[in-house]
């Protein structure tokens, strides 16, 4: 049986569509692109019928549900902005959107750093957590039907820990220490 890196330095072919002289596509045939498309395709859906529901729901995109949740399993319920936006996913300028978006409806905060006048943080209000518990119930059901009640326990436990292998070995290396900003005594 070869090797999963073996497969990945096969060659690509690129071959003319009929129909459409001079246009090249390509196509990656070779054991284990069939589980990358799934992967996509199945993220892509979950993700944006997740989306839809909390947006009917709560008027909650699922990226802000994301930052109200890294933000509220932070410690003291504060994240400096560059370390949520690293757990979002999100560019510096997306994730200052965002924040402005969950400032204006009163979710967070955003403060100033006392060690670091360049820093900001985000800061979970009483509003904002009392929103995520209320968002959450839509959430947690949505992912029970449309992604954890399509697999079994092993196909979970393979999932996670194959899913995981490959997260692990894409961190940003500029991760900081401490989510907040450092104390002022520090």
């Amino acid at each position: 049986m070869p090797t999963p890196s073996a497969s990945i330095r096969a060659p690509i072919s690129f071959d003319a569509p009929t129909g459409a002289p001079g246009r090249a596509t390509v196509v990656a045939d070779e054991p284990g692109f069939g589980a990358w498309r799934s992967f996509l395709t199945a993220h892509a859906r979950v993700t944006r019928r997740l989306d839809e529901e909390l947006q009917a729901a709560h008027d909650m995109s699922l990226a802000e549900y994301d930052a109200l949740l890294q933000i509220a399993h932070a410690p003291g319920r504060r994240v400096r902005m560059n370390v949520l936006a690293e757990r979002v996913i999100l560019s510096r300028s997306g994730i200052t959107r965002l924040v402005d978006r969950l400032e204006a409806d009163g979710s967070v905060t955003r403060v100033a750093c006392a060690t670091d006048a360049r820093g900001q943080e985000a800061v979970l209000t009483d509003a904002g957590l009392e929103r995520l518990r209320t968002a959450a119930t839509t959430h947690i059901d949505g992912v029970r039907r449309l992604f954890l009640g399509k697999l079994d326990a092993a196909e979970l436990d393979g999932l996670e820990a194959s899913l995981g292998r490959v997260a692990s070995g894409l961190t940003s290396g500029s991760r900081t220490a401490h989510e907040g900003c450092p104390p002022v005594d520090a």
